[in-house]
């Protein structure tokens, strides 16, 4: 049976690693060395995914990650981002469709697609668009008032 590997940080990792335990932008690197700060200090596997809320497997997962590859393989992260493709030409649909305003999701995806050659369906192109700054506005009856005898 293997044995856990407990790290023993040295004086500048752990001011690093408390200092991104508690300030880093990014909540999984948070995590991850709330995780590296619990076993440090002497705590279980299990204690450390209590701690940080992750599973067993996760906080297995980030220790060895320390052990490969240091602090700066546990803050790595290879996560995939998609982006659009409409990106690309976002500042020419911002001004299109603000010099013109349109009444529909649908009559700005045919506008989208005339602009860039890119068709996409309604909830893609709303999506989007809220990325945008541009929102619905609601239109709604004007009150009348009641005519005078």
């Amino acid at each position: 049976m293997a044995t856990w590997f407990r790290p023993a940080l040295s004086a500048d990792e752990q001011v690093a690693v408390l200092a991104d335990r508690d300030g880093h932008p990014d909540p999984v690197i948070r995590r991850r060395m709330l995780v590296l700060w619990a076993v440090h200090l002497g705590h279980g596997r299990e204690d450390a995914a209590r701690l940080a809320h992750v599973g067993i497997a996760t906080a297995k997962r980030y220790v060895l990650a320390y052990r490969d590859g240091g602090l700066d393989g546990l803050r790595r992260c290879d996560r995939h981002i998609p982006t659009s493709e409409l990106a690309d030409h976002a500042d020419a649909i911002r001004q299109s469709l603000t010099a013109t305003p349109v009444r529909t999701i649908a009559e700005a995806a045919d506008r989208i697609e005339r602009l860039t050659g890119l068709r996409r369906g309604l909830t893609q192109t709303r999506t989007f668009l809220a990325g945008l700054g541009f929102r619905w506005q609601r239109t709604r009856a004007v009150p009348v008032p009641p005519k005078s005898r």
